[in-house]
């Protein structure tokens, strides 16, 4: 094992030093160049597991500022003061009070007694359960941070060992699918958020009407593809929970209860008060750490709290932020639409170039926002040269960009899963390929010929 682990080093090494030592391509500057040998050194750890994901974050940050890719250690560490930082934090410490409190143990008898020992219907009802709690739940790393939890004394109740074929696909689905559920609402994310701010000129109603259909069909395929691989290993019956005198809720799961839902009704009238994510959620971590107020102690937080998640986004997003700043991101996605072959110009020949070179782009860039910045603007300026709606492109990469995931850094609520221990990289990583093919389908088949039905013409 140390011999392959130092073969893997010595391998990522030299990949490093060969795209830096490499002759700068034309339009890329020598930062930029340098940025993308850390992205590859970064996707190549993340992707394999070939180090704890926390422990790849700190590799970014150290490399940035050693490979001379960023001018100083704060613009290497500008990722960690990003809001989306401390709305992580905020939400896992939801997901630790649900947790200890019991509600999450509440949650799972509920679950199996619905069930009624049939481990299809477990996980069939999670799936209906994601377009519906989106509604109280916008955030789809707030619904993994309290579902996990649930789903894993579920597990754990149900005698189910951890990575058998049912937790995988429980697992997969809230690591994979779960999300989907989210970028239907405009105030379901930060992906939502910001594409709708790059593409401009649509409001929440106009972003539901043009998404939900989408992104229901993707959320269907995959949760059939994820069933389609993993049911014939379900077991036959799961034990039923004891169906015991139904005892009210104690006092500490009223409290974890209520203060999740206050943030939950926060996110949800955003549109009133105009505060960023993260404020609801750092009031929940404030108050459920208050004494004589909240469900947890300091100690508990400090102890439990998930750090190599904090880590792996806050590493991530400054990576996201030197592809920006540099020019790295926008060079390479221009390169990739321009290389991508010349079907044509018509819509269905465009919309296959711009998936094609999302998903290049996104297996380079670990960070949603900064695959959006960087390819929504190439995207719509291929729409305006090609006659084709500028919305619909700038759509259809978004949609490509958002339906999968290729490694766990690349998702705040795939690292919630992820650290469960019920997941591989290279699972998740295998989805992901899967997933792209299924975006590809739905966009094509779906999404294009939805559009123009509710006015959102193709061709300009």
């Amino acid at each position: 094992m140390a011999a392959r682990s130092l073969a893997l080093g010595g391998s990522l090494a030299l990949l490093t030093a060969a795209v830096v030592l490499a002759p700068a391509p034309a339009g890329l500057t020598p930062e930029g160049q340098r940025v993308l040998a850390v992205v590859v050194l970064a996707i190549a750890l993340w992707g394999t597991d070939a180090l704890p994901p926390g422990l790849t974050g700190v590799v970014v940050i150290v490399a940035l500022v050693g490979l001379g890719a960023v001018p100083s250690l704060r613009d290497a560490l500008t990722g960690f003061a990003e809001p989306i930082v401390f709305f992580l934090i905020g939400v896992l410490t939801m997901g630790m009070a649900v947790a200890r409190s019991g509600l999450a143990e509440r949650i799972a008898r509920v679950f199996l007694r619905h069930a009624r020992g049939r481990p299809g219907l477990l996980y069939w009802q999670m799936l209906l359960l994601f377009p519906l709690l989106t509604l109280l739940l916008p955030s789809a790393t707030t619904r993994s941070g309290i579902l996990v939890h649930a789903y894993d004394h579920a597990l754990t109740q149900s005698q189910v060992p951890r990575g058998a074929p049912l937790a995988r696909a429980i697992m997969l689905a809230l690591n994979s699918t779960n999300r989907l559920a989210s970028t239907m609402l405009l105030t379901g994310g930060i992906t939502p958020v910001v594409a709708a701010g790059l593409i401009g000129g649509l409001s929440w109603s106009r972003w539901f009407v043009l998404m939900s259909v989408p992104y229901l069909a993707l959320l269907a395929v995959g949760a059939v593809l994820i069933y389609a691989r993993h049911a014939h290993g379900f077991p036959d019956r799961l034990p039923e929970p004891e169906r015991g005198p139904r005892t009210p809720l104690t006092a500490v799961e009223l409290r974890a209860l209520s203060i999740t839902l206050g943030a939950a009704a926060l996110w949800l009238t955003d549109a009133l008060h105009h505060w960023h994510p993260a404020i609801p959620a750092l009031l929940a971590w404030a108050c459920l750490l208050a004494p004589g107020l909240g469900a947890l102690s300091w100690r508990d937080f400090e102890r439990d709290m998930s750090w190599a998640s904090v880590f792996v986004i806050a590493s991530s997003l400054s990576l996201a932020q030197a592809l920006i700043t540099t020019g790295a991101g926008g060079w390479l996605a221009g390169l990739l639409v321009r290389a991508t072959p010349d079907l044509g110009h018509g819509p269905t020949s465009v919309a296959v170039a711009l998936l094609v070179a999302a998903a290049a782009v996104r297996l380079l860039v670990p960070n949603i926002t900064g695959f959006l910045a960087t390819t929504i603007p190439v995207a719509m300026a291929v729409g305006a040269a090609t006659g084709i709606s500028p919305v619909v492109c700038g759509l259809v990469v978004t949609i490509a960009g958002d339906a999968v995931l290729y490694y766990p850094a690349q998702s705040a609520s795939s690292l919630v899963v992820y650290e469960r221990g019920h997941l591989t990289a290279p699972e998740i990583l295998g989805f992901g390929v899967v997933m792209t093919l299924a975006a590809a389908l739905v966009v094509l088949g779906v999404a294009l010929p939805y559009w123009a039905l509710v006015g959102e013409p193709i061709g300009r």
